[in-house]
């Protein structure tokens, strides 16, 4: 399909996914980076408990109230 065609289609609001290779996409900004933190063994306990309160992994829960408190935050 020429760029044209694809352009046409997505601007009458069709749907073009199927005429694109997504299988090396990426999401600049988003690519995972390691990092090791250190938390007492109380916080640890907490961060466990509400994690399985709201069936998610402890990584997922750090994750979440990150991203809560950094959108709050005027960067």
């Amino acid at each position: 399909m020429k760029a044209r065609q694809f352009d046409r289609k997505f601007d009458k609001g069709e749907d073009v996914t199927a005429h694109l290779d997504v299988s090396r996409a990426r999401r600049t900004g988003q690519e995972p980076r390691r990092v090791n933190v250190d938390f007492p063994e109380w916080m640890i306990g907490s961060l466990d408990k509400e994690a399985r309160r709201l069936g998610v992994t402890r990584q997922s829960i750090i994750k979440i109230w990150i991203a809560e408190r950094l959108s709050r935050s005027p960067a």
